[in-house]
């Protein structure tokens, strides 16, 4: 079997769409493809870039081009998904840093508001390793944490990182959330598009967010990918090492 031809059964074995981090487990478990390579990874990554079969989704989200319509993935220029569209970005995003979480050996978070919503091909209930937020501290700053798009808790069970994704607002709200639990030892991390970090910018010289300036983060959208995927990287090697 051609690399090629192991990388789109691999697809069609997690239903038609997956993350370059799934790509690498289902490809490399594909006995009939021999990877002569010492970097069968990097072969994967140019693979899904370069095949006209398959179709790039998200940053590092990938599918077949026979699936898209039964995927039935929006689309930014149909006028009347803009609303679907901006939902299935943030979603998207919001699954990678679970998964990113995981990966470290966090224990994660995304609110009950969003646990239906479908990440690749789960919905984000079963990416999330809490059910519940943990009860940290006063009832009060729980529930407002319970509001924050994702969070990692520590094997303290103490909130590590806040992560909030900006697909299209304007920031203030994640930083009024993030003033209200300023008295938190986490880090508070804002992830949009890298576009938009000049923004992200002015927002934080406003003397409301003085208290928090310091220790506000921005991740944008590659960055992301390029953490998951690499963390995705080391496990693979692990497993088939």
């Amino acid at each position: 079997m051609k690399q090629h031809e192991a990388v789109i059964q691999a697809l069609e074995s997690r239903g038609g769409i997956a993350t370059l981090g799934e790509l690498y487990h289902a490809t490399m478990r594909i006995k009939e493809c021999e990877w002569k390579t010492k970097t069968p990874f990097a072969s994967i990554r140019r693979i899904v870039q370069e095949r006209p079969e398959i179709f790039k989704v998200r940053p590092g989200l990938w599918a077949l081009e026979s699936n898209r319509e039964q995927l039935g993935i929006p689309q930014i220029s149909v006028a009347n998904s803009v609303v679907e569209t901006l939902a299935y970005n943030h979603t998207c995003y919001q699954g990678l840093l679970c998964e990113l979480g995981n990966l470290q050996g966090y224990q994660t978070f995304v609110p009950q508001q969003d646990k239906n919503q479908i990440f690749v091909n789960r919905p984000l209930h079963q990416v999330r390793s809490l059910d519940v937020i943990l009860p940290f501290s006063y009832e009060k700053f729980v529930k407002r944490s319970s509001t924050i798009d994702t969070i990692w808790f520590n094997a303290r069970k103490m909130p590590s990182h806040l992560f909030e994704v900006e697909y299209s607002t304007d920031f203030q709200n994640s930083l009024i959330k993030f003033v209200e639990l300023q008295d938190f030892h986490a880090k508070m991390l804002i992830v949009s598009d890298k576009v938009r970090h000049p923004e992200f910018q002015d927002k934080l010289k406003s003397i409301a967010f003085d208290s928090i300036r310091q220790r506000v983060e921005f991740w944008n959208y590659d960055y992301l990918v390029q953490q998951y995927e690499y963390q995705q990287s080391i496990k693979a090697y692990q497993s088939f090492s």
